[in-house]
């Protein structure tokens, strides 16, 4: 496959490739706090170790930037991590440039690619990989188990190199003429509104707290979760991630946080104030 390069490009196809290789271990440290972060930094490290060669503050700053939440499909990550890339040569050589846009875009990028990548590869191809294997492995086929890791295996791993050379390919050329148009400052805010939308709807969806309360008894009791919800959706969920933001923001250690959900979410069931 050719790649569009050019003489100002620091990142090279042999750069790419390592980046291919070193998504493999994705979810090897997976976890609940921030999921796929260390993944990530480690998979654009040696990118951006070339890319901030002479810049030590520019190298810590972009792995801290990349120690932020992320979680996709482990196998379009380095799509991700292509744009990534590209965007973090354009700041190493603009100082006027937005970082807050990097995270931006990733967090933009995660919610649509992972509909495409669980559906396509963990809805579609593995399953149908699984049942072409255990139709042959429970005939006694040695083949079971091998067409499995084939079939599902090869188009993975196709996609996830495809993606290490597409991302930083369209990354480094449709950034650099969006800058070059005047349109980052907008492309910037339209990333940042998008991520902040990709953000709210995770909270919805992942933070699940309601309450049995109601007002009143009987049939004509009155719930309080039905008038919450017809004033704002997930307004509890919502309000309860403000006040994991806040003390995060306050430096509180995760351990405390996990301790003192699992405290106060024990006594809130028992009395029967959160369901």
């Amino acid at each position: 496959m050719k790649m569009t390069t050019s003489n100002e490009n620091v990142i090279t196809k042999k750069d790419l490739q390592k980046m291919f290789w070193r998504s493999l271990p994705m979810e090897f440290s997976w976890h609940y706090e921030r999921q796929m972060h260390m993944g990530f930094a480690f998979m654009v490290a040696k990118g951006l170790e070339k890319i901030y060669k002479d810049d030590k503050k520019g190298l810590s700053e972009a792995l801290e930037r990349h120690l932020e939440f992320f979680n996709i499909t482990p196998h379009v990550s380095p799509f991700v991590g292509g744009i990534v890339l590209a965007m973090e040569e354009m700041n190493a050589k603009d100082p006027n440039f937005d970082t807050s846009s990097i995270n931006a875009v990733k967090a933009t990028l995660m919610g649509p690619l992972s509909g495409i990548g669980d559906s396509l590869l963990l809805g579609t191809l593995r399953v149908l990989a699984i049942g072409i294997g255990t139709s042959l492995a429970v005939q006694g086929s040695a083949l079971g188990p091998i067409l499995f890791l084939l079939i599902f295996n090869v188009p993975a791993f196709a996609l996830r190199y495809f993606c290490s050379m597409k991302g930083y390919e369209l990354g480094a050329n449709y950034l650099t003429k969006i800058q070059q148009s005047g349109l980052m400052k907008k492309f910037m805010l339209a990333a940042s509104i998008l991520g902040v939308m990709v953000i709210g709807g995770m909270t919805n969806e992942l933070v699940s707290v309601t309450t049995p309360l109601a007002i009143g008894s009987g049939e004509s009791a009155t719930h309080i979760q039905d008038i919450l919800n017809g004033i704002l959706p997930g307004m509890l969920p919502l309000a309860v991630t403000g006040i994991y933001y806040s003390l995060m923001k306050k430096e509180i250690n995760v351990l405390w946080l996990i301790i003192g959900t699992a405290v106060v979410g024990i006594a809130c069931a028992q009395f029967g104030i959160l369901g």
